[in-house]
C-alpha cells in the first residue's frame, strides 16, 4: 500500500479575468482550474475540497469563527514507495561437469549412449523379460 504526502492550499476566492470569460462562475472555474493544473504539473493529484472553521480575533478581546475553503492534493511519497523487486533468480550450478572431448563419432555415441548391462536369465518364478527381443517377429 503506497504512502502519500498531502498538500493543502486555499481555494481561490475570486475569478480570474480572461478573454471569453464573462460570468462570475466561468471566471471562478478558470481560477480553480489554474490552481489544479499548477499543482498537477508538480505531481500532485487533486483529492477533495474541504470547508474548515478558523477562529479569528475580532477587536481587542473578541473572537469570531470564519470558514475557509481548502483544496487537498496528494502524491505518492517517493521515500516510502519501495522499488520493484525482480523475481527472477539466477543461480550457478552447484557442480560443473567437465567438457567431453571426443575424436570420432563412435566415441561420441559411446559417451552419450546410456549404459546397458546384460540381463541374466530369469530364475524360475520370476516374471519373464518383456521388451523388443521377447516379442519376436509378429507378422
Amino acid at each position: 500500500m503506497p504512502k502519500y504526502e498531502y498538500k493543502v492550499v486555499p481555494a481561490p476566492v475570486k475569478g480570474t479575468k480572461a478573454k471569453g470569460l464573462k460570468s462570475t462562475s466561468e471566471r471562478f472555474a478558470q481560477s480553480l482550474m489554474d490552481v489544479m493544473n499548477a499543482e498537477g504539473c508538480n505531481g500532485w493529484e487533486y483529492l477533495r475540497a474541504d470547508t474548515l472553521p478558523v477562529e479569528e480575533r475580532s477587536g481587542l478581546t473578541g473572537k469570531s469563527t470564519t470558514y475557509q475553503n481548502m483544496l487537498v492534493f496528494r502524491r505518492a511519497n517517493k521515500e516510502a514507495t519501495p522499488a520493484p523487486v525482480s523475481t527472477m533468480v539466477i543461480q550457478e550450478p552447484a557442480e560443473r561437469t567437465p567438457p567431453i572431448s571426443v575424436d570420432t563419432p563412435e566415441q561420441l555415441a559411446d559417451t552419450l549412449a546410456p549404459r546397458v548391462e546384460a540381463a541374466s536369465d530369469p530364475a524360475e518364478g520370476d516374471a519373464p523379460a518383456v521388451g523388443p527381443a521377447s516379442l519376436g517377429n509378429r507378422s
